[in-house]
């Protein structure tokens, strides 16, 4: 194995400078998903292994273009533009923290980083190795919701195929002797990372081309969801016939990859092996740096890591938000109808006016680590308080799946002078806020419950509620 890393170095050389060049422009961003890696619960059992396993292939089975009777341009100038410019926009999403997206930005400075050092074609060669790589981003979790639909949905038709007696809504299956929910966790974005994961390995160690590549890991994706349905049916199947008292139901994670394994290792076994001839492929000599493209890293990095660094100064801090609402008087926040959890790092106020309850949970940025806009988890139990109509952005009608009750709730975000209904626009109007210098948000939250007959009192209440009512200092 040593001798055939030494045999591939003036091969794996290049990538492995250009893959340390790009870690240094994004550098801020990498030490956070290496911390990140190290979270299972954030970024997935697969996602440390991810990143060795793409600097073993780098060194076993490096990249090699095709001799082609037509070759590619380089395109140098066009790598070294787009590598700036991306730079630009990891700037500004790294300033305002928006990580999902800076996230997505590393993958993206990799490959134009190595076609401004490299070209477009050796950068094509190296965008396989580069997907690869970007399956360690902790990205999954914000696919689980989708995949959990997905998976009630197939569950509850295999659950009624079965004949098993149960009352399935939503992410809820009731059976005669207790209630399952299918929540993030079982939403299988573990199995389906995975099995992605093996499906680039095998298409890089063959050679795959394009075609290859699309149907190996569509082949591997259907797999992986597949595995995640039939364990879910496996636990319901289990839960209803021992009256919920298996104790699978409760500790099931190794069965889930006992399932897992049933699925995938036949397929990897029959899967075609192709294996490189020796010397083939080879180029007669080893990559050169273009000097646009090293000019372009220099300015990368002045733009990047050192300008985001001359930014991120603490600042003083402001007078705190008051709320103005006519008629409303304070009260305790765990008065609310809803209990909600919200991150410490929130001071809450509540006030209540009749039958009219709002919360306001304020932040301040004060030091270059903060958030503008911190990351806000589920603020209580969908499971039980379920989603039944949206009126319009940030108002909704939900209903408790045990007692009907029902309640309107609406939301208002304010991320420093702007006003914004949804958690998304708020992220993304941190990038105007830091900018002018402002460092201040808030959350605003109102809840009315519903009448017997309709939701029409409390939605119109709530409605104007989200309308008239202001912050002061």
């Amino acid at each position: 194995m040593l001798r055939k890393i030494l045999d591939n170095l003036p091969l794996s050389r290049p990538y492995l400078v250009v893959t340390a060049i790009s870690v240094l422009i994004f550098y801020p961003t990498w030490i956070r998903l290496a911390e990140a890696s190290l979270d299972f619960e954030q970024a997935g059992p697969h996602a440390l292994a991810t990143a060795f396993i793409f600097l073993g292939l780098l060194l076993v089975h490096p990249p090699v273009h095709e001799n082609r009777q037509t070759p590619l341009k380089p395109y140098h100038l066009a790598g070294a533009a787009l590598l700036i410019a991306t730079t630009l926009i990891w700037g500004l999403l790294e300033l305002v923290r928006i990580d999902t997206l800076t996230y997505l930005m590393l993958p993206t400075g990799l490959i134009v980083s190595a076609w401004a050092l490299l070209g477009l074609s050796r950068t094509l060669t190296f965008l396989p190795y580069t997907l690869l790589l970007s399956l360690s981003l902790p990205i999954w979790a914000d696919i689980a919701p989708a995949l959990v639909d997905l998976a009630s949905a197939v569950v509850g038709t295999l659950v009624g195929w079965f004949g098993m007696t149960a009352f399935i809504e939503g992410n809820s299956i009731t059976l005669p002797y207790g209630r399952l929910i299918i929540a993030d966790g079982c939403s299988g974005y573990r199995y389906l990372a995975m099995s992605i994961m093996l499906a680039m390995m095998t298409s890089i160690l063959n050679d795959y081309r394009w075609r290859g590549w699309l149907i190996t890991l569509l082949v591997a994706a259907v797999l992986g969801l597949i595995a995640n349905w039939v364990r879910i049916t496996i636990l319901v199947a289990v839960a209803y016939q021992t009256d919920m008292q298996s104790d699978m139901i409760s500790d099931h994670d190794m069965m889930g990859w006992i399932v897992f394994a049933v699925f995938i290792l036949p397929a990897l076994y029959f899967s075609p092996v192709h294996k490189r001839k020796p010397g083939e492929n080879r180029p007669s000599k080893m990559s050169v740096f273009n000097k646009t493209g090293v000019i372009a890293v220099v300015i990368a990095i002045a733009l990047g890591p050192i300008a985001l660094t001359m930014m991120q100064r603490p600042g003083l801090p402001a007078a705190p938000w008051a709320l103005e609402l006519s008629g409303a008087k304070p009260t305790n926040t765990g008065d609310l109808p809803i209990a909600l959890g919200l991150p410490d790092t929130l001071n809450q106020q509540a006030w209540r006016s009749g039958d009219l309850w709002v919360l306001l949970a304020q932040s301040q940025k004060i030091t270059a680590d903060e958030k503008l806009v911190p990351y806000l988890p589920l603020m209580f139990d969908t499971s039980l308080w379920q989603l039944q109509e949206t009126f319009q952005p940030g108002l909704r009608r939900y209903r408790n799946i045990m007692t009907r009750e029902e309640i309107v709730i609406g939301q208002r975000f304010q991320t420093g002078t702007q006003r914004s209904w949804s958690y998304k626009e708020a992220k993304l109007l941190q990038i105007p806020a830091l900018l002018a210098q402002e460092k201040q948000f808030a959350l605003i939250l109102f809840q009315m419950k519903c009448n017997f007959r309709s939701c029409d009192l409390a939605k119109e209440r709530v409605q104007q509620a989200m309308t008239s009512a202001q912050l002061v200092r």
